[in-house]
């Protein structure tokens, strides 16, 4: 299901937007689709890697990552 967007740009964002778009062959609508969707990702990412890494043991981290035994 697809739901419709109006957005209100500055004319620099809109150009580069087109810009971009016009490099990767794509439509501005698809190019700022795809880059909504990196944001999201990156964000979903973030906050999961740092609920996971809460209680964890930094000095065992690091230990683990240079191969050091326990």
């Amino acid at each position: 299901m697809k739901a419709r967007v109006s957005l209100n740009l500055p004319r620099s964002l809109k150009k580069a937007a087109e810009d971009f778009a016009a490099k990767d062959g794509v439509s501005v609508n698809q190019y700022i689709a795809l880059a909504l969707a990196e944001k999201i990702g990156a964000r979903g990412a973030t906050e999961f890697f740092a609920e996971r890494g809460k209680g964890g043991d930094p000095e065992r981290a690091v230990a683990f990552l240079e191969g050091r035994p326990e």
